[in-house]
């Protein structure tokens, strides 16, 4: 009989750990700031153009297997630094590679730093040897933005969604991908998305003319801030078997892409031949710290965007606004009438949550006035761009959602490039052409050639489920 009061205690001591973990972690961000005139007081969108050709020339990454090939280029060639920040890592076969080519780069003398957000790093890389390997070299350090603790709930949403990789001088990566094989490569074919980055190569390094100093000084102020934490303790670390056991596949690892892919190791290639001129390059960022945010990103290009002459297209894998950003979409549409966006429908998908709460507030965006075109090219797309008139491109890591736009750390950059536009709308009209256009009622044309997958009942009805009973916390989608 003494057990059952023991046994209530125990109950309202684990119900009192949930409920300090779900209101902790969710009522800090449950408002939406607002963005300030200070803010938005030195943004100048004529900045975005210089009509001349620059220093730095550009390239778009548009499948994996070429974000898989150009980081194993890029890489291979480092002399001084590299940096490598993500959101989420993960030791897949793509992975293995780029740590092979860091290990061999740090062996020359070559400064690697890699940043990484807390969430990945506490379940997808703490007490992975593979990781151990690389850090505990001394030409390598990692470090963790915000990890993971649970008794601070308060502080779990603040998460680093940026990514993207700096060589020396020479040139810097940057997109929406994160650093596994769901992005890069193509060790699998049974789970997979597309998604986009854009390459930029500096022709003058030495220069103080390039955007790589931009993303770099970011960079900087990322890594510098006291929530970035060391990776692991690497005292010791690297003499441990296992350790010493994934450090000596690397090095196999290196010299076999060596063996089986010189072409990518071949200091002859010419970068310059293979990108366009582009004039001014800028970054747009979210602020950085790890509690609620001003949404800098979304009005920073909302703003750019309302300034454009002619069209806009604007592409996201999903799009969850409030009715802030629904506003302000609606002017943009009475700004520029030619606008439209592009995203997954909810059957091509890979975002759960998103879809839910997109399905149950779709009128809301409907209601903006700009047509939807749902994607149903049978792989998720990832990809996160914006094409203004025919000279900007914008690609980065911002998703038009609620989390991107007020919780996350993002990166937009914004390219002026006649023929980096003209690429970047052909992989656009692709997409296009095989989407679903929502009619203002709801109702879809569908084009001939699109055949829409059939989603089960029990995903429609838990879809419908979740939408309802996340509403309140719809910041964190």
């Amino acid at each position: 009989m003494k057990q059952k009061p023991l046994k209530k205690v125990i109950i309202c001591i684990i119900l009192g750990a949930l409920l300090y973990l779900i209101v902790g972690s969710t009522a800090p961000f449950l408002h939406f700031p607002e963005i300030t005139s200070e803010t938005m007081a030195d943004f100048d969108t004529a900045a975005f153009r210089r009509g001349v050709p620059g220093v730095d020339r550009a390239a778009i990454l548009e499948t994996n297997e070429s974000a898989w090939e150009e980081r194993i280029r890029l890489l291979s060639k480092a002399q001084k630094r590299v940096i490598l920040s993500t959101f989420d890592m993960r030791p897949d076969e793509s992975t293995k590679d780029i740590l092979a080519i860091l290990l061999a780069r740090a062996e020359k003398g070559v400064q690697v730093r890699i940043l990484v957000d807390g969430f990945s790093g506490a379940i997808r890389m703490e007490g992975q040897e593979l990781f151990y390997a690389l850090s505990s070299h001394p030409n390598v350090e990692i470090r963790i933005y915000n990890p993971l603790n649970p008794l601070l709930p308060w502080k779990l949403q603040g998460r680093m969604h940026d990514k993207y990789v700096i060589v020396d001088d020479r040139a810097y990566i940057l997109g929406g991908r994160n650093t596994f094989d769901y992005f890069i490569g193509n060790y699998t074919d049974k789970n997979v998305s597309r998604d986009r980055e854009v390459l930029i190569f500096n022709t003058e390094p030495g220069s103080g003319e390039t955007s790589i100093h931009e993303l770099a000084a970011y960079f900087e102020s990322v890594w510098n801030l006291e929530v970035c934490k060391p990776f692991h303790n690497t005292e010791g670390l690297a003499e441990k078997a296992k350790v010493r056991e994934q450090r000596t596949m690397l090095a196999a690892r290196y010299e076999q892409l060596l063996n089986d892919y010189p072409q990518l190791f071949d200091e002859s290639w010419d970068y310059q031949e293979h990108t366009y001129a582009a004039g001014s390059i800028h970054l747009i960022s979210n602020p950085t710290e790890i509690y609620a945010k001003e949404p800098v990103v979304f009005c920073k290009l909302t703003e750019l965007m309302k300034g454009a002459r002619e069209r806009i297209i604007i592409q996201s894998p999903y799009v969850v606004c409030n009715d802030y950003m629904c506003e302000q979409l609606s002017l943009l549409k009475e700004a520029v009438p030619n606008t439209r966006i592009l995203l997954n429908s909810v059957e091509n998908g890979d975002n759960f949550v998103a879809s839910s709460d997109y399905i149950r507030n779709k009128k809301k965006i409907i209601a903006t006035g700009i047509p939807l075109y749902e994607y149903d090219g049978g792989i998720s797309n990832h990809g996160k761009s914006i094409l203004i008139d025919d000279d900007l491109s914008i690609i980065g890591s911002y998703n038009m959602d609620l989390r991107s736009s007020y919780l996350d750390t993002e990166l937009m950059l914004v390219i002026e490039s006649k023929e980096l536009s003209q690429e970047l709308e052909g992989y656009m009209n692709e997409m296009a052409a095989d989407s679903r256009m929502v009619l203002p009622d709801g109702s879809y044309e569908v084009p001939d050639h699109i055949t829409v997958e059939k989603v089960p009942l029990w995903k429609r009805m838990a879809w419908g489920i979740v939408g309802f009973l996340l509403q309140p916390f719809r910041m964190l989608i």
